[in-house]
């Protein structure tokens, strides 16, 4: 079964590292492009967008609110607090300067998508909003738009699965629970019940529908990422010697001239924009698909919302997360990676008991990430059948819970990193294709 299981990491892997130049290509190419013809107004109007986060509409769809809630506890969580520990295990204490170069570009390309997912959507026949990559692809493209929407929902069905989440939030319980000094029954089995359990709290919400999971999503993630803020800003307070010189490790280590002439820089970069677009989904086309159901006329307007995403799970919690690891130098021990990585840098620096605090946050994550996931695939599985059909997706999605509970977290990173790029490529191209709509708009509003 291990070798199996080593053969499918190889193969993901491979494919991994064909794709991995479009994918830079498409993510910092395009977004360079985007940051270029917009002229960065859009990052000049962040107070405005946080004005627009907390109004009311009376429209059809969910708040503008709900629907960055939703954005952001799929990201906020587990691509934030074991995704860096991932990326700076695999390249070191510089690859967070190309995460951030990466997510300022990601808040441009998420201010296009999002406005798009509004611009170019339909009602359903039923009066449902019906918004995202594959309708401004299908809708907004002609001849070829419906091959891309078609590529990208099948890549989506893969690219939206679970698995890094259960993955880790069950390993997460692994090792700071230890139920084998409880129950003496075995990792694999504790992995199989903890992956149940997962599957069965994410049932009661997911066959809910979009509403349900809105409305727990709105409650659970401004409570879970203030407590994160507080506690990562306590223990960086209280390390306040060690936040410059850390700061200056980083930057040293991003631009390191022996990485450089051995040419590992590339590789770096590649990694740095790998983990971003994994923390923040920037490019990949999800956030779309839950800012196209907005109660936002403009499409402008929710493009800005959608650009405060990027800011908040990168910057600012992917900053306080790598700061903290690497401070603690848990990552210098190379046994250590992802989740596990993370929660030994704070039990380190948080007397002793911040691995079973972070705990208790990271289930949370987790869950809501769980619980938003499942819709992105709904999306994709109603568009590439019927809209009636898009339901059955979640039997999948919460069977596909279980079974990577018991998985290595190296299969499942090359699962998703393989799945989003292949999800990225044609949301840029449609996204550079449509941004004149989006532009013409701007204009419009007397922003460039």
């Amino acid at each position: 079964m291990n070798d199996f299981i080593t053969i499918i990491e190889n193969i993901l892997n491979q494919l991994i590292s064909s794709l991995e130049w479009f994918m830079l290509i498409a993510v910092l190419g395009g977004g360079i492009y985007l940051c270029i013809v917009s002229k960065l107004y859009p990052l000049t109007k962040i107070k405005f967008a946080f004005k627009l986060l907390l109004s009311k509409n009376k429209n059809k769809g969910i708040s503008r609110f709900q629907a960055l809630s939703a954005v952001l506890a799929a990201t906020v969580g587990l691509g934030n607090i074991s995704g860096v520990a991932i990326a700076i295990h695999m390249g070191g204490p510089g690859v967070l300067v190309w995460m951030w170069v990466t997510a300022i570009i990601g808040m441009i390309i998420k201010f296009y998508s999002c406005s798009l997912s509004v611009q170019i959507r339909k009602l359903n026949d039923d009066g449902t909003i019906l918004g995202g990559p594959m309708y401004y692809m299908s809708l907004g493209i002609k001849n070829w738009g419906k091959f891309l929407a078609i590529f990208f929902s099948i890549a989506g069905l893969f690219g939206v699965l679970p698995a890094f989440t259960a993955n880790q939030l069950t390993q997460t319980y692994i090792n700071v629970i230890n139920p084998n000094d409880y129950i003496s029954l075995g990792d694999f089995q504790w992995k199989l019940i903890t992956g149940i359990i997962l599957a069965i709290i994410s049932s009661f919400v997911i066959f809910g529908g979009l509403k349900k999971i809105v409305k727990v999503t709105s409650s659970l993630v401004p409570l879970m990422v203030g407590l994160y803020f507080f506690m990562g800003l306590f223990i960086l307070s209280y390390n306040y010697n060690l936040v410059v010189p850390t700061f200056k490790l980083i930057f040293i280590e991003a631009f390191n001239i022996n990485t450089l002439v051995t040419g590992g820089l590339w590789g770096l970069i590649i990694l740095g924009v790998r983990r971003a677009v994994f923390s923040n989904e920037s490019g990949v086309g999800n956030a779309p698909m839950y800012h196209g159901q907005s109660q936002s006329k403009l499409g402008t307007n929710e493009g800005l919302v959608a650009m405060l995403g990027p800011l908040l799970d990168t910057i600012l919690v992917c900053t306080i997360t790598g700061l903290i690891v690497i401070i603690s130098g848990a990552y210098l021990d190379e046994s250590l990676n992802g989740i596990v990585l993370t929660l030994e840098a704070f039990r380190l620096l948080f007397f002793g008991f911040g691995d079973e605090l972070l705990m208790l946050m990271v289930f949370i994550f987790g869950i809501s990430t769980l619980l938003t996931y499942s819709y992105y695939g709904v999306k994709c599985f109603g568009f590439l059948t019927s809209i009636k059909y898009g339901h059955f997706y979640n039997y999948l999605y919460i069977f596909t819970i279980i079974l990577s509970s018991v998985v290595t977290v190296e299969l499942v990173i090359g699962l998703i990193d393989l799945s989003f790029a292949l999800m990225t490529i044609p949301n840029m191209v449609a996204i550079i294709y449509l941004s004149k709509k989006v532009n013409k708009e701007m204009i419009k509003r007397s922003w460039i």
